[in-house]
């Protein structure tokens, strides 16, 4: 669905509003919100039958979120790697695959786990490396790119390499979830597949597991679609549910997270206890000129080095009050985590840090992080 063909949404000039008003049935007597349908079968009559193949009300709220954020059709899925998966189980026998060398370990790890059974090979690309990518998507089936990228925070010149010629059959993926559909939008910009992980900025709140893979192309969607209702990979009710009570307020929780980010990344690029700090709204970082121009806003993760190797790092973790010493990222608190200590992240900075910034007052959250750095409190 698209705002531009739906008369709900044609004359909103905001996607803060979209949010709020897709999803709804607007059928006089509904409930206001769709409430969740923990149901597995119908009674027959209708094109509603049983829930795995046929969905369920829940999941279509979120699903008409989504995909009028994208500018497409959304698929929900159990969980923002089944979505992934879901994508890959596109591939023919055979297929060559390019990823890029910053990727998240779990979409990694699928890959070579299909590599290891010979169904496809791999290709490995700097994120930034523009020219080979473009050059790669002549005769790749699957081309995943992350933008910005898991946790280097790398974005991609997406405009230049969607544009490239590719083969009829080709999938170009673009894995969404840090930037959002509120500050990029791939599909609009070429690409054949948006995935975010509703598990984070979507849902926001550290309380369930979904996937979202949005696409325009009318026989990726059906396609989609018959993975998720033969792999079983169908979203729960409470989970879809959640998902749609979230997104109502993502874009109030972005911009304060957003602005939050921007500050701290400020900060901690002058802190003593720091190396290096990574975020693409700091005119230092190596892909500022191409953030600036592709995205609306900056997100709201940070990675940054301690001095004092990964010990240091660690306490920084174990000492945070305010702050949240968890994985994941895009909910209203603030997490942050040491990535090296995870298993197919050993190839990362030892000391890297991965914080991503929730809703918090701002002058908390430094104090909390400056104290942690600088061992006081």
């Amino acid at each position: 669905m698209d705002k531009q063909t739906d008369p709900h949404f044609a004359n909103l000039a905001s996607v803060a509003s979209l949010l709020v008003a897709a999803g709804r049935d607007r059928r006089p007597g509904s409930p206001l919100n769709r409430p969740p349908m923990p149901a597995s079968n119908f009674v027959l009559g209708t094109e509603r039958a049983y829930a795995r193949d046929d969905g369920t009300p829940t999941w279509e709220a979120l699903e008409e979120i989504v995909g009028v954020l994208d500018g497409g059709h959304s698929v929900a899925f159990a969980s923002g790697m089944a979505g992934i998966a879901a994508v890959f189980d596109q591939l023919s026998a055979g297929s060559r695959i390019v990823l890029p060398d910053d990727c998240y370990q779990g979409v990694a790890g699928l890959a070579e786990f299909g590599a290891q059974k010979g169904r496809w090979s791999i290709h490995r690309l700097a994120v930034d490396d523009t020219d080979g990518w473009i050059q790669a998507t002549a005769d790749a089936d699957l081309i995943w790119l992350e933008s910005p990228s898991n946790p280097l925070l790398v974005v991609a010149d997406l405009r230049s390499i969607c544009a490239a010629p590719r083969k009829a059959s080709a999938i170009l993926a673009v894995d969404n979830t840090f930037a959002t559909s509120l500050n990029q939008r791939p599909l609009e910009l070429g690409a054949d597949v948006s995935f975010q992980s509703a598990t984070k900025f979507i849902g926001g709140h550290s309380d369930l597991l979904a996937g979202m893979v949005s696409v325009r192309r009318h026989d990726l969607l059906v396609a989609l679609r018959k993975s998720r209702e033969l792999h079983g990979a169908t979203p729960g009710a409470l989970e879809a549910f959640l998902a749609v009570r979230g997104a109502r307020t993502m874009a109030l929780r972005l911009e304060r997270a957003e602005a939050n980010a921007m500050i701290l990344a400020e900060r901690l690029s002058s802190h003593a206890g720091v190396a290096c700090t990574r975020f693409p709204g700091l005119r230092t970082h190596p892909t500022h000129s191409i953030a600036r121009a592709q995205l609306k806003g900056y997100g709201t993760i940070i990675s940054f080095d301690i001095h004092g190797g990964a010990v240091a790092a660690d306490a920084v973790c174990s000492r945070v009050r305010l702050i949240q010493h968890a994985t994941s990222l895009g909910a209203v608190e603030s997490t942050i985590e040491r990535r090296a200590s995870i298993p197919g992240q050993q190839h990362l900075p030892p000391s890297l840090l991965r914080l991503s910034v929730g809703i918090e007052n701002i002058e908390d959250l430094w104090n909390d992080l400056d104290a942690a750095m600088t061992n006081r409190g």
